[in-house]
C-alpha cells in the first residue's frame, strides 16, 4: 500500500511541476476567504484517486477538494493534493502532497512529497520513517530554549487570532526560534526529520494532518492536542515534537488554552 501511495504522489507531484511553470495561465478560484484552489489542485487530486482505486477499488477516500467517497469502513485514504496551494500560486517553493491511510481509524501509512525538491518522506506503522530512503529520527535537543519550533499563523478562520498570538509570544519568548513557510504537512516532516525540533498550529484538516503525523510518530516524536490528548485529529488543534520538547512547549500553550480550543469541530 506504501507503494501505492508513492506512486500517487509522484504523479500528482509531475501535474504539480508541470503546473508551476505556467502559473500565469492558471484557472484560480476562491473557496473562502484568503482560501484558493487552482486546476492543478483538481487534476492532481483526481491523479491521487485514480492510482488508489486502481490498486484498491473498495477503499475509501477523503480529498480536500473531492470530499468523501465510498463506506469502506476498514481503509480509508486521506488526501491533501496541494498543501500550501497560496505559496505555490506565489511561486514559492514550499508546497507538498499529503497522502495517508487509515487502516480500522489508526494511521497505517503515510507520504509526504515534496516536489519542488524531489524530497519524498514515509513511513508505514511500526516500521519508521524515511526521507528518501534514508532512515529519518527526530531531533535529541531537551531544552526548548535551543528550539527552532514550526507554526501555522491563523489565515481563514480568525476567531482564535488572539489566543494564536499570545500562544505565538509565549513560543517566541522561550524558543531560539520560529519558522513558518505554510505548508503544514511539510512542517510535520520536518519534525520527524529533525529540522524543527516541534510544531504547533490551530484548527488544521484531517488532510494537514494525517500523513504528517505518523512521519513523527515513526520517527520518535510524539503528537497531541494542546493538552496532549488525542483529539488532535478531530480538533486539529496540533502539537507534534521530540520526545523532551513536547512536554516543554504544552506548558508554553497551557495558559493560553480557551474552552473553544477544547471542543470538537
Amino acid at each position: 500500500m506504501l507503494n501505492t501511495a508513492i506512486k500517487a504522489a509522484r504523479s500528482a507531484g509531475s501535474i504539480i511541476n508541470r503546473g508551476a511553470q505556467n502559473l500565469d495561465v492558471l484557472n484560480v478560484q476562491q473557496k473562502t476567504i484568503n482560501d484558493y484552489v487552482s486546476e492543478v489542485d483538481h487534476a492532481a487530486e483526481a491523479a491521487i484517486i485514480q492510482t488508489i482505486l486502481a490498486a484498491y477499488p473498495n477503499h475509501s477516500i477523503l480529498g480536500e477538494e473531492s470530499g468523501a467517497q465510498g463506506d469502506n469502513a476498514e481503509y480509508l485514504w486521506v488526501i491533501d493534493p496541494l498543501d500550501g496551494t497560496t505559496n505555490f500560486l506565489h511561486g514559492f517553493p514550499q508546497y507538498a502532497v499529503s497522502i495517508g491511510l487509515m487502516h480500522r481509524g489508526v494511521l497505517d501509512q503515510a507520504v509526504v512529497y515534496d516536489p519542488a525538491r524531489n524530497d519524498l518522506f514515509t513511513a508505514s506503522k511500526g516500521r519508521g520513517a524515511y526521507l528518501n530512503d534514508k532512515r529519518i529520527r527526530v531531533s535529541k535537543r531537551t531544552r526548548l530554549q535551543e528550539c527552532i519550533i514550526g507554526t501555522g499563523f491563523p489565515f481563514r478562520d480568525f476567531s482564535n487570532l488572539d489566543t494564536y498570538l499570545a500562544m505565538f509570544k509565549g513560543m517566541a519568548l522561550t524558543t531560539s526560534g520560529i519558522r513558518r513557510p505554510g505548508a503544514a504537512a511539510l512542517d510535520l516532516a520536518y519534525v520527524a526529520a529533525g529540522y524543527y525540533d516541534g510544531f504547533w498550529e490551530i484548527g488544521l484538516s484531517k488532510w494537514d494532518v494525517a500523513a504528517g503525523a505518523l512521519l513523527i510518530t515513526e520517527a520518535g516524536g510524539l503528537i497531541g492536542d494542546f493538552e496532549g490528548n488525542e483529539s488532535w485529529f478531530e480538533t486539529g488543534n496540533i502539537v507534534g515534537g521530540n520526545p523532551k520538547i513536547f512536554g516543554q512547549m504544552l506548558k508554553v500553550l497551557a495558559p493560553h488554552l480557551t474552552d473553544t480550543l477544547k471542543t470538537l469541530r
